[in-house]
């Protein structure tokens, strides 16, 4: 099979022939239409994150395609579901944190030493085909296509995993901020939901496109923010945390900021001037949230409330794909198909 390879850290990606993998117990062989580049891959691929072990390094958790082949076992799959697979995909069950008996989610990958990932512990979705646990996919609504499905594997169930997270209740302000690959669904996520939305970011050219998307509001900054009454909900969806940390100015009292994304240089900090404190405001952690919000997340999409603007690249173009993640140029995902 064709496949994306990381020769090594810091190096481009190359279009290489290697064997197809065969689905073990309890797994499924995915024929992979269309796979997103998440910008954690690019962190991996950098060496920002650490370099995987397995060889060839295959990176991506944002596969979509058709089931091909069943493992021994698998009974909740059949050859010919459409299906997208996702970023942690089974646990070890017996670790501390496995024996709470939590849904399988981001938190999972982060806790279990001996968790299988997509693309750090074993091969991704980068390729025409790939192995994954038969428990970790979803069904595709029919509705979706496959290139419209890819970044809802991971940027829309972050992104909705993070809205749910905050819980916002009727007639609160929900601000997104930063309209990247995450924030232009978050935007939508929160237009769906009914709650007045404020788009935040720096970028002039993305205020008309934002109010498109569903934006009630458009400012630059924390400060712009505050201007206009602020927000209930944050949803950080950028990966700058010093951003963040200047838009708890713009934080209401009660509020929730929600740390979507990571910023691989600075860590988050409250300045030591704010009344976080006495606001009795809260920050919130969220990923992958489990299975069921992932769900949700598709089906909206599947309803026409929410849809993912795509950059589409064949399977040769790859390393461009890859390029315009990096300098910040996708409008606003970018998809390789690879059938």
């Amino acid at each position: 099979m064709w496949a994306a390879v990381v020769p090594e850290a810091k190096a481009r990606w190359e279009l290489r022939e290697i064997p197809t993998p065969r689905p073990g117990p309890g797994q499924v062989l995915i024929r992979v239409h269309a796979c997103g580049v998440c910008h954690n891959d690019l962190l991996v691929s950098q060496g920002v994150f650490p370099f995987p072990a397995f060889d060839p390094v295959v990176v991506g958790h944002e596969a979509a395609g058709e089931v091909v082949e069943v493992g021994a076992g698998v009974t909740g799959r059949r050859v010919g579901d459409r299906v997208g697979a996702t970023w942690v995909q089974a646990t070890c069950g017996r670790c501390a944190y496995c024996r709470l008996n939590l849904p399988l989610s981001g938190q999972s990958g982060m806790n279990c030493p001996e968790a299988v990932m997509s693309g750090l512990t074993v091969q991704g979705g980068h390729a025409e085909y790939v192995v994954v646990a038969a428990a970790s996919t979803v069904l595709l609504p029919d509705a979706v296509p496959y290139e419209t499905a890819a970044p809802v594997l991971c940027a829309g169930y972050t992104a909705w995993s993070a809205l749910r997270a905050a819980d916002p209740g009727p007639r609160e302000r929900v601000a997104v901020l930063g309209i990247g690959g995450l924030g232009h669904l978050a935007v939508q996520f929160a237009r769906a939901g009914g709650f007045e939305t404020v788009a935040v970011t720096s970028s002039p050219d993305k205020h008309r496109l934002a109010r498109t998307l569903g934006a009630d509001h458009v400012v630059a900054d924390g400060d712009g923010l505050r201007a206009i009454g602020g927000a209930d909900v944050v949803l950080v969806t950028g990966t700058s945390y010093r951003a963040a940390a200047g838009a708890l100015q713009g934080l209401r009292p009660n509020g929730r900021m929600v740390l979507a994304t990571i910023d691989p240089v600075e860590p988050f900090a409250i300045p030591p001037t704010s009344p976080f404190w006495a606001q009795r405001q809260q920050v919130i952690g969220a990923t992958h949230n489990g299975l069921d919000r992932l769900t949700e997340a598709l089906d909206l999409v599947a309803s026409g409330a929410v849809t993912p603007l795509v950059e589409t690249f064949p399977k040769e173009r790859v390393a461009e794909a890859l390029d315009r993640v990096e300098r910040g140029e996708a409008r606003f995902r970018a998809v390789v198909t690879y059938a």
